[in-house]
């Protein structure tokens, strides 16, 4: 996405910093907003900085195109609210992040689109809840706090057999170790505030599309049919006739344009820098994450650990058929007895930070029932698999010993 050769050569991907862009005379300007001619417009809509992001991200997902959102949040609305309108209805999987929940959940339900949950360890009630109103179907690849892992090629199976857009959340296992696309999934959502930046400086999200999905449109076009059918706002334009990847596409000249919620340039940039050792990072957060588990696994006061690493856990068959070496990236949860143990755990770490985000290189640890998932009723923590015991790990990149005695003096007061 990025030419050394062109400008002064900087190492360093420029960040330009610009709300508009000088057209060279009104001929080029119509043109660039007629797509005769690409290019920056507005940065509501394009940056140079951000489109090298967006470039680099396509090809670490394997997918045809990317576009980056102010959020992960942002990414998720838009990703659905592409394909989804009043009256239709979106699957989504039993175990998400609470975030995830409450927007797909009652925020989608007040622009007239209803949520349906679907069993995401096995699908098996997914073909049932299939009509012809379904719009998307949505799950993580590794979800945040269950740490559980779907069976990706059931729900594929079906969405194909239906004609179905899949749509899969894959920031905890990060492209790093596992590409949804790969496996026959249409759209990849991020939040690359995680671990795609890694540093706790830069809130962002990107949308990724396979390359085909224009056919995929054209067959399912009763389904689809704003992607094959002129665009009122946009001078008639029919998305799948322009020969560009069509989902980012229409979120760019639709989404983008009309609600406006862009990635800031500044945010590009720094993620450019930590994208660059995304690998190097995870690899060491999975590492780190598997060490702290099995301590966790043998402590007495812990009744039971959820990481996909070890070989007594439900998911662990599933991340070493998915997940590059099988590695399950950082996130762990742990019971213990009572709310009031847990609390107590939180409140006497001195290394971990009492923090909702995860991904950063330093520990984190929260307490999801009272934080990410305090939105959710406690029939619903309970359906999400998330009750009052549970406390969950984002582990970082220090020295494992050293964590290991944060948690022993913690769990021992």
């Amino acid at each position: 996405g990025y030419n050394k050769k062109q400008g002064n050569g900087e190492m360093s991907v420029p960040i330009s910093q610009t709300t508009a862009y000088a057209f060279r005379d009104s001929e080029h300007a119509a043109n660039l907003f007629a797509l005769k001619e690409l290019g920056p417009i507005y940065t509501r809509l394009t940056n140079p900085t951000t489109d090298v992001l967006e470039q680099r991200y396509a090809a670490l997902e394997g997918g045809a195109a990317a576009i980056c959102t102010s959020s992960g949040q942002a990414a998720s609305f838009y990703a659905v609210a592409n394909v989804a309108e009043a009256g239709d209805n979106i699957l989504i999987s039993d175990k998400l992040y609470g975030g995830s929940v409450t927007l797909l959940t009652y925020t989608l339900k007040r622009f007239g689109i209803k949520t349906k949950v679907f069993k995401s360890d096995d699908a098996s009630n997914l073909e049932e809840l299939i009509d012809d109103k379904t719009k998307a179907i949505y799950f993580e690849s590794l979800s945040n706090p269950q740490i559980a892992i779907p069976a990706v090629e059931k729900i594929v199976e079906v969405a194909k057999k239906h004609g179905v857009i899949t749509i899969c959340d894959n920031t905890v296992a990060t492209a790093a170790l596992f590409n949804p696309i790969k496996w026959g999934v249409d759209v990849v959502v991020h939040s690359t505030s995680k671990y795609t930046n890694g540093q706790g400086t830069a809130i962002g999200g990107i949308v990724v599309e396979r390359d085909g999905l224009a056919e995929f449109f054209k067959a399912n076009s009763k389904r689809y049919y704003h992607f094959t059918t002129p665009d009122e706002s946009y001078h008639g334009l029919v998305y799948t006739d322009v020969p560009l990847p069509n989902f980012c596409l229409r979120i760019r000249l639709s989404l983008l344009r009309d609600i406006g919620a862009t990635q800031s340039p500044l945010n590009s940039w720094l993620l450019i820098q930590t994208l660059e050792t995304l690998a190097l990072r995870v690899d060491k957060h999975s590492d780190n994450a598997l060490v702290i588990a099995k301590f966790l696994e043998s402590h007495p006061k812990v009744k039971s650990v959820s990481y996909p690493g070890l070989k007594n856990d439900k998911y662990y068959d599933k991340a070493q058929k998915y997940f590059k070496d099988g590695k399950s990236s950082g996130l762990i949860s742990f019971e213990v007895s009572t709310f009031e143990e847990a609390k107590k755990i939180i409140d006497s770490v001195k290394l971990f930070s009492v923090v909702v985000n995860i991904g950063d290189s330093k520990s984190l640890i929260t307490h999801p029932a009272s934080t990410t998932h305090s939105q959710l009723s406690e029939e619903e923590l309970a359906k999400a698999g998330v009750n009052p015991v549970t406390v969950r790990l984002s582990i970082g990149l220090e020295n494992t010993t050293d964590l290991i005695d944060d948690l022993t003096q913690a769990l021992d007061k």
